[in-house]
């Protein structure tokens, strides 16, 4: 026979005076946590009591009810009850709804209303906000009623904008609070889905993953770029701008980099029209010119404008300032704020009056120019005062013969009206698509050209770090010209002194820690040595051993030329395959002699200057050699352009070099005549010796390129 199942009975529920009400000893909850009793208070003021209290009778020593009742459960909302009555903004007898209880233990039912209490999902409350901001509620009245700051109503509006699929994920607990955070960066929810789709499979789904590939195709607020033109300037031309509101973003990413580069060309363009009202003959303009842009070129010296009167008195009453402020904090373990800035003010205010500007000679303006870029902190940078070999002034016998005058150039009168300068825009070369998938297509001519160009950039500065081997290599190359008559060409320093130009540019190789040290040690001699070349003889006369070596060694270094060369038709007459094999074998002797490390150098792989340039084989190789076959197998499933960024974050700090920029294993006498040359490096060896072994007519190799 079927058991009935017994119902059950619900408490009853009275509306009693506030004032018949008394706060129970048997409430478990003792410590306070959550909203305030303040917030609370203003939470029932604007909605009325949303909740119940569950109270009890008080009854006499003899069982019998007195009228009053105690509310174990519910002691905050009474609290707040109370503080209205306080603030006479409720009668105390208003009746409140209360849950009368008999029975039972009261403690046990405080314990239950508080442990059964379920928080809000945060989805609920992002879409929760969204609907009041819908119905026509401001940030701040959401702030207001919800007793929260008006950036976190932003942030919550923000997370709620999220595509409604990764939503879903998040309500299901496949990604974290963390994750949904990053994805908000963008409002392109079609992208959004794209790139959960990839980190989800890949695995590679970090909170900063998510975000560098939400940005990717954008540009960094604190760009130079950016920081040049203006963040108003770029928005105002209708650019928009990618906010993170909840980690910092150091201003945002710049969407539109079209825009940018087209307000960042026209506003150097416009600095470049005023400048060349001074008369320069040519100006040349880019974002950033490449390193050793002013070889071959005479740079002008000029002289400083003086000091105005106004001007070295602000330099004394700065000095004494920071002088004054510099003793009075000396003893402070840290300074104060505003102090610490004004000393900042001070210092910098300082270096702009030291900069003094320069005045030329009208007839040297005249054949000289100016190049106008962006310095790395996005201020304008303008070097004037340099003249192309073409420019030179004709010599004095030729201009009298032809009846012209030496210090006017092209025979003009001192007073001839200003020229107006040729002004050139630089930009940057493209390189064509190929095809990936050829494991066993050889490295790119001009990949190895712009790594070997590191390659020899590093080796300079090494050279030159080192007088010795500095002293002994120019020895062997000048034992080469005078004893073996056709070795000469085949010398990695080219005596002259010629410092060999790179045919490519490598990414970043303006800005390596070798450039910045031949930069600096360059630098240095420069301000010891003569303004003049007459008194130079008796500047290095006076220098003792040690100082003629390490200027002997820094001179030397700049004929290193161990920049990898294809032939080709334009250059068949000077380069051979044996003669770049020759000058790289050379090249590795003297790296080794020199201690040469690229990794300490300063490179590392990037997608810019090596993943992003090869085939995928090749990036899973280089992760494969550097962090093993697990690691490989990460990512060998992506795109090449994902493969390639994920790789460099693999790669970071393994010290892989690709094989161009590693020490090859070999000594001074495994260079050997051609006839017994052994085999070559892998990137060379698919490069055919016009001169050896190549069966193809001159003609027809024309006639196929």
């Amino acid at each position: 026979m079927t058991k009935a199942v017994q119902k059950i009975t619900l408490s009853p529920s009275r509306d009693i005076p506030f004032n018949k009400l008394v706060l129970s000893q048997s409430n478990v909850r003792r410590v306070k946590a959550g909203v305030s009793i303040e917030q609370l208070a203003e939470s029932i003021a604007q909605r009325t009591l949303l909740q119940s209290l569950n109270v009890r009778a008080v009854v006499d020593a003899e069982g019998n009810e007195t009228g009053m009742f105690e509310v174990p459960a519910g002691g905050r909302r009474y609290r707040a009850l109370e503080l209205l009555v306080k603030q006479k903004r409720m009668a105390k007898a208003q009746t409140v709804p209360c849950v009368v209880r008999e029975g039972g233990i009261a403690e046990d039912d405080s314990l239950a209303e508080n442990d059964e209490r379920v928080g809000l999902h945060p989805l609920d409350q992002f879409r929760a906000f969204q609907t009041l901001s819908g119905a026509g509620m401001s940030e701040e009245d959401i702030a207001a009623r919800h007793f929260v700051a008006p950036a976190v109503v932003k942030q919550r509006l923000r997370l709620a904008s999220v595509s409604p699929k990764l939503h879903d994920v998040y309500a299901e607990d496949g990604m974290t609070l963390e994750q949904l955070m990053a994805f908000s960066v963008t409002a392109d929810q079609t992208r959004q889905e794209q790139v959960w789709e990839n980190v989800s499979r890949s695995g590679y789904d970090e909170p900063y993953q998510i975000r560098r590939m939400l940005t990717e195709n954008t540009v960094r607020a604190s760009d130079r770029r950016a920081q040049f033109i203006g963040l108003d300037v770029y928005q105002q031309a209708g650019g928009g701008i990618l906010r993170d509101l909840f980690e910092h973003d150091d201003g945002g990413w710049l969407q539109d980099v079209t825009l940018l580069d087209r307000l960042v060309t026209e506003k150097l363009k416009a600095e470049a029209e005023w400048i060349a009202a001074e008369g320069w003959k040519w100006i040349s303009v880019a974002v950033d010119f490449p390193y050793g842009h002013t070889t071959r070129l005479r740079e002008l010296g000029g002289q400083p404008v003086d000091l105005t009167s106004e001007e070295q008195a602000t330099i004394e009453a700065l000095n004494a300032e920071q002088a004054k402020l510099e003793t009075e904090y000396q003893d402070a373990d840290e300074l104060p704020e505003e102090i610490d800035q004004r000393l900042g003010a001070i210092e910098a205010a300082l270096l702009a009056l030291e900069d003094r500007p320069k005045t030329y000679d009208p007839a040297e303006i005249a054949r000289a120019g100016v190049f106008v870029s962006i310095d790395s902190e996005g201020r304008l940078s303008v070097d004037r005062g340099y003249v192309r070999p073409e420019d030179e002034a004709p010599a004095a016998g030729c201009d009298v013969e032809q009846g012209t005058d030496a210090s006017s150039p092209n025979g003009q009168e001192a007073d001839a009206p200003v020229q107006r300068a040729a002004i050139s825009v630089a930009g940057a070369p493209t390189e064509p698509e190929e095809d990936d998938e050829d494991p066993a297509r050889p490295l790119p001519d001009r990949l190895i050209i712009e790594l070997t160009a590191h390659r020899t950039l590093a080796l300079r500065d090494a050279l030159a770090e080192n007088p010795a081997i500095a002293f002994q290599a120019v020895l062997h190359n000048f034992v080469l010209t005078a004893f073996y008559r056709f070795a000469s060409s085949g010398s990695c320093l080219e005596i002259g002194l010629r410092t060999p130009n790179f045919p490519a540019q490598a990414p970043g190789l303006r800005e390596s820690v070798s450039a910045k040290a031949v930069e600096v040690r360059h630098e240095a001699w420069k301000a010891r040595l003569p303004k003049s070349e007459n008194d130079l003889w008796d500047a290095l006369t006076a220098l003792d051993g040690g100082a003629q070596a390490s200027l002997f060694a820094h001179c030397a270094s700049f004929a290193v030329n161990a920049v990898y060369e294809p032939a080709n038709r334009y250059n068949q007459g000077r380069v051979s395959a044996h003669g770049v094999r020759t000058r790289l074998d050379q090249a590795n002797v003297l790296a080794r002699a020199a201690g040469l490390d690229m990794v300490q150098a300063g490179w590392r792989p990037t997608v810019d200057n090596y993943l992003g340039r090869v085939t995928k084989p090749r990036i899973l190789e280089a992760v494969r050699e550097a962090k093993g076959e697990s690691s490989a197998q990460l990512i060998d499933h992506l795109k090449k352009a994902d493969m390639a960024k994920e790789a460099e974050r693999l790669l970071d700090g393994s010290g892989w070099l690709p094989e161009p920029l590693r020490l090859v294993d070999s000594s001074p006498s495994s260079v050997e005549p051609e006839s017994e040359a052994g085999a070559l490096p892998e990137f060379l060896a698919d490069e055919e010796d016009p001169e050896n072994g190549s069966d193809e007519d001159p003609q027809q190799l024309d006639a196929a390129e």
